[in-house]
């Protein structure tokens, strides 16, 4: 049976390495972004609605370019992620001004979302297989309490030009258990991931499962994430000009207390992102092969 399915777009972020918003550099023929892309295969799965969390400063850009070519094939909302929206009696430092997280991204949200969704960065071009892939998990599970998560080889998700933040998925009869968040990159012939909590870096196997934040989760997570995020700010009180509240560690702590699993749905797609201004060359060379291939129309959106 077929069901109600939301895409949350994360798209308050800057992109710092690469500068300036890069959640709006085209990247298509026809001026496209990567985060066109990712709609028009969310709206090929079977989705049914597209809520972006952006800076509320971003509206009209966001607007006038994605939002107007797209209203028309699908229902688009907008949430705002706002550095104020949280616990009151929290006190924030003068000099914080980067958002909570993705954790407060998503319960930012709430408001928009009533049904089970999917939740993606903006500047990650995933592939086709991963919507399609999650949209039959939630056709076919009734279950509140399991959430569903695509894994890429981590192979799939390099670039030559740098190391990569990603999550190194570990897993028993494909239920996500661990995921140590990383940088990864090639080091030699080998892949070496250093974990972003100080531990020994270790390596990684090419065809080793990680995370790229794309979860699918019902309604229950924002409960979750309601009751985390005050017990996140007492904990972190004398680390609030840097602290985050995350998506993989909210779910890596709901995994190990026993409320909830994450079925791991592996994809074979190769990743595509500008993680580095020297990435955009070889994005817009692979989506053109990608377009020649008939896999996307030339005019995404005509």
């Amino acid at each position: 049976m077929k069901k109600e399915l939301t895409l949350l777009i994360l798209a308050a972020g800057m992109g710092s390495r690469f500068g300036g918003l890069k959640q709006v550099e085209p990247i298509g023929p026809n001026g496209e972004f990567i985060i066109d892309y990712s709609i028009y295969d969310a709206i090929l799965a079977g989705f049914s609605k597209v809520v972006f969390i952006i800076k509320r400063e971003n509206y009209e850009l966001f607007r006038e370019t994605v939002g107007k070519r797209i209203e028309n094939k699908i229902k688009v909302e907008y949430a705002f992620q706002d550095i104020l929206n949280i616990p009151e009696e929290v006190v924030i430092p003068k000099t914080r001004e980067k958002p909570w997280g993705t954790a407060h991204a998503v319960l930012c949200a709430k408001p928009f979302i009533n049904s089970n969704f999917v939740m993606i960065n903006s500047d990650d071009f995933y592939g086709r297989d991963a919507y399609f892939k999650i949209k039959e998990f939630f056709d076919n599970s009734n279950d509140l309490n399991c959430y569903s998560m695509v894994g890429f080889n981590v192979i799939n998700t390099m670039t030559e030009n740098g190391s990569v933040k990603r999550g190194v998925c570990e897993s028993s009869n494909s239920y996500l258990t661990n995921i140590i968040e990383s940088n990864i990159e090639k080091v030699g012939e080998k892949i070496m991931a250093s974990p972003l909590d100080g531990r020994d870096s270790f390596e990684v196997k090419a065809n080793d499962l990680v995370s790229m934040n794309f979860f699918g989760f019902t309604p229950a997570i924002f409960n979750t994430l309601e009751s985390g995020i005050k017990k996140f700010f007492e904990d972190n009180k004398d680390n609030l000009e840097k602290c985050e509240y995350l998506i993989p560690d909210v779910v890596f702590k709901e995994i190990k207390e026993n409320n909830k699993r994450v079925k791991i749905l592996e994809s074979k797609d190769k990743w595509l992102g500008v993680t580095y201004k020297e990435d955009k060359e070889n994005v817009v060379l692979e989506l053109n092969k990608l377009i020649e291939k008939g896999e996307y129309p030339y005019d995404l959106w005509k």
